[in-house]
């Protein structure tokens, strides 16, 4: 086998998860994707900006984050 600068890339295939949410939290995330397109001009549903805002809040949590780096060293 080839030794590559680039390792294997990671699973890329995505995973559906469902979930229920208070219609408090749907109004507000609503509300929040109306101010991502006034802010960008680009009309993005709720179920496309969830991932990259779990993703931004599990990336900021130090805690978590500290945790994890713990765990794998």
């Amino acid at each position: 086998m080839p030794d590559l600068k680039l390792g294997r890339l990671p699973d890329r295939t995505p995973v559906k998860i469902a979930i229920s949410v208070k219609p408090d939290l749907n109004a507000t995330l609503q509300s929040y994707a109306a101010f991502y397109r006034d802010s960008y001009g680009e009309d993005e549903p709720v179920a496309e900006l969830i991932p990259y805002m779990l993703e931004s809040f599990l990336e900021s949590d130090r805690g978590f984050q500290k945790a994890l780096k713990e765990k794998a060293g």
